[in-house]
C-alpha cells in the first residue's frame, strides 16, 4: 500500500539536495513531487521557483527537467487566495483537479488530513517549498531520513 512522506524546505537549495539524494537511493520521478509559490510578474525573488526553473531542471537532478511539459500544463497553477503555484511531480495532476479546494483539496487525496493540508498551504503561501513522496511502505522512512537530512521540518506520514 502507498503511503505520503510529507515535509517543507525553507530554500530551494535544500529541496534540490533532498530530490537529488533521493533519486541516487533509487526513488522514481512519478513517486516525487514538489509545489512552491510562484514568481509573480515583476517579482525578483530568488527563492520563489520560477518557469525558468521548471523549465531548466537542472538545479534540481532532472526531476523539474524531466517534468517539463508541466510547466506549460498542469505544473503552473493559479489558485485562488494563493496565487501563482508550481507543482511538479504526481500532485501537479492532483491539484490541477483540485484548484479551488487549494493545496489542502488535492492533498486530501493522498491521506493528508485536511487540517495538515492548510498548514502546508500556508507554508507554501509563506514561500516554502513543499515536498512530497508517494511510495510503498517499504520506503518510506528511507524518504523521510532523506528530507530531514537536507532540512525538511514538519515531515509526516500518511
Amino acid at each position: 500500500m502507498a503511503k505520503t512522506v510529507i515535509g517543507v524546505f525553507e530554500s530551494r537549495e535544500q529541496a534540490e539536495r533532498a530530490i537529488n539524494q533521493m533519486r541516487n537511493s533509487g526513488f522514481d520521478t512519478n513517486e516525487i513531487s514538489l509545489v512552491a509559490k510562484g514568481r509573480q510578474q515583476g517579482n525578483d525573488n530568488d527563492e520563489m521557483m520560477n518557469m525558468d526553473t521548471v523549465a531548466d531542471g537542472t538545479a534540481t537532478g532532472g526531476i523539474l527537467g524531466g517534468l517539463a511539459g508541466l510547466a506549460v500544463g498542469a505544473g503552473a497553477l493559479a489558485i485562488p487566495g494563493l496565487g501563482p503555484i508550481v507543482a511538479a511531480g504526481p500532485i501537479a495532476g492532483l491539484l490541477s483537479g483540485a484548484a479551488t479546494g487549494g493545496i489542502a483539496g488535492g492533498l486530501l487525496d493522498w491521506g493528508i488530513p485536511e487540517e495538515r493540508g492548510r498548514y502546508y498551504e500556508e507554508e507554501v503561501k509563506r514561500g516554502k517549498i513543499l515536498a512530497a513522496v508517494r511510495t510503498h511502505e517499504q520506503k518510506v522512512q528511507k524518504a523521510a531520513d532523506i528530507m530531514r537530512q537536507n532540512g525538511a521540518r514538519d515531515v509526516e506520514t500518511h
